[in-house]
């Protein structure tokens, strides 16, 4: 049996549910013509923008949906679950500062700049190290195969973010793209942590 509690597939699935599902009723709702190539996930849920609420939620859920997974995956690292929870809390501040198109976004900005970047690095350090009793009876996955999975999970992530980033700063005509690309790839990888670990078997006490 794992030691990863089952309701943290329902947490971790339900990540990429409200993201991708709060953007897509969001756009739908919009009546001025809204370009998710063009424009980001945060105008939808902007101060003045057409049912605000709708992304607003999903970005509150998202949130949310991070630091349960956080708190339940009790197979990783505590330096990779504390950075997804500053993930999901990230996100949370986000909410609770829109952006504002006609005055001051910087409290959202950052918060949403920690966001990308914690749920883009965590992988990397929520593999436990070699010994850790988490690791001991591992057979599908050995430690060097999940470790590399991980960085490379890492390496994936950093490169959406960064197109993001240039997209954003530049003035990209992608820059609402591939902010969608980078927010469902890091929202999809702890799902994927999740369903690897709930694989492993609980280690056993010794004695």
């Amino acid at each position: 049996m794992s030691a990863v509690p089952r309701w943290t597939v329902l947490s971790a699935g339900g990540a990429p549910l409200f993201l991708v599902g709060g953007w897509t009723l969001a756009q739908a709702a919009q009546s001025d013509g809204f370009d998710p190539v063009r424009q980001t996930i945060s105008a939808l849920a902007a101060a003045g923008a057409d049912h605000r609420w709708i992304m607003t939620i999903g970005l509150a859920g998202l949130g949310l949906c991070h630091l349960a997974t956080a708190f339940g995956l009790v197979s990783a690292a505590p330096r990779g679950r504390a950075l997804l929870a500053l993930g999901g809390l990230a996100t949370l501040v986000l909410v609770a500062f829109p952006q504002n198109p006609d005055g001051d976004s910087t409290t959202h900005a950052v918060a949403a700049g920690v966001a990308f970047g914690a749920l883009a690095v965590w992988p990397a350090l929520a593999v436990p190290r070699r010994g850790a009793p988490s690791l001991d009876r591992e057979r599908d996955r050995p430690p060097a195969l999940v470790r590399r999975a991980a960085l490379a999970a890492v390496v994936v992530l950093l490169g959406l973010v960064g197109w993001f980033a240039v997209e954003l700063l530049t003035g990209g005509a992608w820059t609402g793209l591939t902010e969608r690309l980078a927010a469902a790839a890091e929202a999809g990888v702890p799902l994927a942590a999740v369903l690897v670990s709930r694989r492993r078997p609980r280690p056993s006490r010794p004695g």
